[in-house]
């Protein structure tokens, strides 16, 4: 099992250079299997990435609060409205759990779990950080927050005037026909993952069970880079691509600084980097 763990993140760099390439190639019914097959790796790999920075039973935690909060968020969206506005889905995303494509709940943890990684070395030059009181978890929640909505700005236009896997009722949004209701949808329900896995880390730091690499930590800027850079290629309206390389590109570059102090063991990520394989 750890070894399988440990490789996980080699299988989803990849599986996802492929899948950029095979997208960007052929038609909707071949992107539907993509999307998947992608979706379920990129998820195994950040709960793999997550295993050996915050041991095994904290990223269960936090996978499990990223499925169940994800789903009821998008069931009650595609239900009733909430959170978003009203859409429906459609069959470009595969099979349901009720209302909701099984592979989004999956996409809440991933990228959840990204922007709390990308979060925390924006901030601490660290991905992981110790004990903290309620305005310290809230805080570095927004931040985590923004971080995902700042993907969404490319993501979701794509998602639904290219790709098609939903349907806004409302399409007269200011931003390219999406409206407002829907970002602060991305950044509530992110913010409330985030916040409610740092509250299980209040009373405890978490700790590593499997042993640590510094690439376990980029796994995530890895992922996120990804997005930016197909967001930057292939964005549409053609307006998000540029929006793409300054919204993500900011907080990644950030992060990338703050694992090159903590990867180091210099600085301010030298204490925070204590048992880490060079």
């Amino acid at each position: 099992m750890k070894p399988l763990l440990s490789r996980l993140p080699f299988l989803a760099a990849a599986f996802l250079a492929v899948f950029l390439l095979l997208t960007a190639a052929r038609g909707h019914a071949d992107t539907t299997s993509l999307l998947i097959g992608s979706s379920i790796l990129m998820f195994a790999c950040c709960l793999a990435s997550a295993a050996h920075l915050l041991g095994v039973r904290a990223a269960l935690r936090f996978a499990v609060i990223g499925v169940v909060v994800g789903w009821f968020a998008e069931q009650m969206g595609a239900s009733y409205g909430w959170f978003f506005g009203r859409y429906t889905y459609t069959e470009v995303l595969g099979p349901r759990i009720g209302q909701v494509p099984f592979i989004i709940p999956l996409m809440w943890f991933a990228l959840s779990y990204v922007a709390y990684v990308t979060a925390n070395l924006i901030v601490w030059q660290a991905p992981v950080d110790g004990p903290e009181g309620l305005g310290h978890a809230l805080v570095m929640s927004l931040l985590a927050a923004m971080i995902v909505t700042a993907y969404d700005l490319g993501a979701d236009p794509y998602m639904v005037y290219t790709l098609k896997a939903w349907i806004m009722t409302k399409t007269d949004g200011w931003w390219f026909g999406e409206t407002l209701e829907g970002f602060f949808g991305w950044a509530f329900v992110s913010f409330v993952i985030v916040s409610l896995f740092r509250m299980t880390l209040r009373k405890r730091a978490p700790v590593a069970a499997l042993p640590v690499q510094k690439w376990h930590a980029l796994v995530p800027l890895a992922i996120y880079g990804g997005s930016m850079v197909f967001q930057m290629f292939k964005g549409s309206p053609v307006e998000t691509r540029t929006v793409a390389l300054f919204a993500m590109g900011i907080p990644l570059l950030c992060a990338l600084c703050g694992w090159w102090r903590w990867s180091g063991g210099t600085g301010v990520g030298a204490d925070a980097r204590a048992g880490v394989a060079a």
